[in-house]
């Protein structure tokens, strides 16, 4: 049996039993234990299923269609945001350029940049209230204010940040999956963290855990496309495409 008729066989049968052996799949396809145990590692590359002792269990990725508010989204999940937040206050420096994007996590950053002499650039409202207040030197983007998360988006945003080169961008995400990598649920919102991340010389994604399996409309960055500060890493198979610390 071609190894690609196997794999697709062996996906079959993970649909059909939602849950398989390594032993089970050799009875199926024939195949040696090696064979299967190297196919299952390839399909878990490829993000088709997760790859546990013993076997396999499905790829669980939930699809969704709607973002909370910002007031909603304060709410959630904030210790670990709170130290995601901390610990990527912390890699900003004088000589730094840095985006800092919309988003929950992003905005507790601001609670936690020392005195520094870097130059900041956002489209958060929330950021832009806070960051003068430290006395950060802030700069701000033009364009179309989105009101229930307060961020600035549309064709203006994304013109005026080719202008800009940065050091370090710091971006939300609201879905992190294998195949679709970073998603957010706004395509004008897509365009400007894509658009902000390719004129950075390093992105950090910032996430809590509740953001791994989740798939918005989207996508702003494949997988290798930024680093990931989270608080917990269940699922190891994403650290075989981009860096992650967990803090």
């Amino acid at each position: 049996m071609l190894a690609e008729v196997r794999m697709e066989a062996i996906l079959a049968e993970l649909d059909k039993e939602q849950a398989v052996s390594v032993a089970h799949l050799c009875r199926v396809t024939g195949a040696s234990e090696a064979t299967i145990r190297r196919d299952l590692n390839e399909l878990a590359r490829r993000g088709k299923l997760n790859k546990v002792h013993g076997g396999a269990l499905p790829v669980r990725e939930e699809f969704q269609a709607e973002e909370p508010d910002m007031d909603t989204k304060r709410k959630l999940h904030t210790p670990e945001k709170m130290r995601i937040a901390r610990y990527a206050a912390g890699l900003i420096t004088d000589d730094d350029v840095v985006y800092l994007d919309a988003g929950s996590t992003v905005m507790y950053m601001t609670d936690h940049i020392r005195a520094t002499k870097a130059t900041f650039v956002t489209n958060s409202v929330e950021c832009i209230q806070r960051l003068p207040r430290r006395g950060l030197r802030t700069y701000v983007l033009g364009g179309v204010l989105k009101p229930g998360t307060l961020t600035i988006i549309g064709g203006e945003a994304v013109e005026r940040l080719k202008k800009y080169n940065f050091t370090k961008a710091f971006l939300g995400v609201n879905g992190i999956a294998v195949s679709p990598g970073f998603t957010t649920p706004d395509p004008e919102e897509a365009m400007v963290k894509a658009t902000a991340a390719a004129h950075a010389r390093q992105t950090w994604v910032l996430a809590d855990s509740s953001k791994f399996g989740a798939i918005t409309a989207a996508t702003f960055l494949p997988l290798d496309g930024g680093q990931i500060i989270t608080d917990r890493l269940d699922d190891r198979r994403y650290r075989e495409f981009t860096d992650i610390k967990e803090v």
